[in-house]
């Protein structure tokens, strides 16, 4: 039984284009470079074999793209975007941005404003007082930590303080002068 062929790419003039501007540009990715040269192939009616034998990569590689590309261009979605990874599956985030930037904030206070007992912040009590606020229904104290450390935050290494720390003059402290009174230190030269 004959095998399918696969089916057709018909590219417009600027899609070609875009497509080889693509390939020669420098500061393209590796991978956007190599899916250009697959859908520019596929254009020219190369089978999925002539393309993995071509390009060096796997006849499904040829056969993802093509298809991609294919179904794609039906909903008109630019050229670039059509040879980008698709979105990955997974979950959404837990937090939303406005808890952690509520979460950074708590840490950069100081724990009496919030009736703690303690000097500094611990990844244990910044959880705690995330739940008694009800910014979060719940969080673990590693990923409390895991937050903090991407932004950089060590909030038990701050110092806390109502008013700045006072600064050292470079000024003496006493005004009174050393210069003894006895004797002068250079007399005026007289003239007979």
């Amino acid at each position: 039984m004959p095998r399918l062929a696969a089916p057709p790419i018909h590219l417009g003039e600027s899609e070609q284009a875009e497509l080889e501007q693509l390939i020669r540009r420098p500061s393209t990715a590796q991978q956007i470079v190599l899916r250009a040269k697959i859908i520019l192939r596929a254009a020219q009616d190369e089978s999925h074999g002539e393309i993995s034998r071509g390009l060096g990569i796997s006849k499904e590689m040829s056969r993802l793209w093509r298809g991609r590309w294919r179904e794609l261009s039906q909903q008109e979605v630019p050229v670039l975007a059509r040879l980008q990874d698709a979105p990955r599956p997974g979950t959404p985030p837990t937090f939303t941005l406005e808890q952690i930037t509520q979460l950074y904030a708590l840490a950069c206070a100081p724990p009496e404003q919030y009736g703690r007992p303690i000097s500094h912040w611990s990844a244990r009590e910044l959880a705690d007082e995330l739940s008694q606020q009800k910014i979060v229904d719940r969080i673990s104290p590693r990923h409390v930590g895991r937050l903090l450390e991407e932004a950089d935050l060590k909030p038990h290494q701050s110092r806390y303080w109502l008013h700045p720390p006072r600064i050292q003059s470079s000024r003496p402290k006493s005004r009174i002068s050393v210069r003894s009174t006895s004797t002068p230190l250079s007399e005026p030269a007289t003239e007979n």
